[in-house]
């Protein structure tokens, strides 16, 4: 794990309150830096998602793979925030055996989510792990 989702991991672990829990995954969204609009485009927007949800995939030099997201709701763009927080930094392999499930589970957000966001983290998942697929058949 990387030190950016150790430290969202930890700062859960002190939170017992689900309304300051909520409180902090809008606190994320927040903290993320603003997509440009020439990559608010439908080639990146994710569906399966109730809100407009945007995942722009760069792959680097080293083998990794750099994600930047937003969506136009609060709590959304906190989710979009821990998705990338899991999978940005590493290389398309690491990506495809990495279980984002058990993270969402471990904080308690898998019980603590509505049926409609949890499948758009579920697909917010997917078109990463696609994105990783991809990246993989052209390596």
């Amino acid at each position: 794990m990387n030190a950016e989702l150790n430290d969202i991991i930890a700062d859960f672990d002190l939170i017992e309150d689900w309304d300051e829990r909520y409180r902090y995954l809008i606190e994320l969204g927040r903290d993320l830096e603003p997509l440009p609009d020439s990559v608010r485009t439908e080639a990146n927007k994710v569906r399966g998602c109730a809100s407009q949800v945007w995942i722009d995939t760069r792959a680097n030099a080293d083998g990794s793979v750099t994600f930047r997201g937003d969506s136009d709701a609060h709590i959304v763009k906190g989710l979009v925030r821990l998705a990338l927080a899991v999978y940005s930094g590493r290389t398309p392999t690491e990506i495809l055996v990495t279980n984002a499930g058990a993270v969402f589970e471990r904080l308690g957000l898998s019980q603590h989510l509505t049926p409609q966001r949890s499948n758009g983290v579920r697909a917010m998942v997917e078109r990463i792990k696609a994105d990783a697929r991809r990246l993989a058949a052209e390596a």
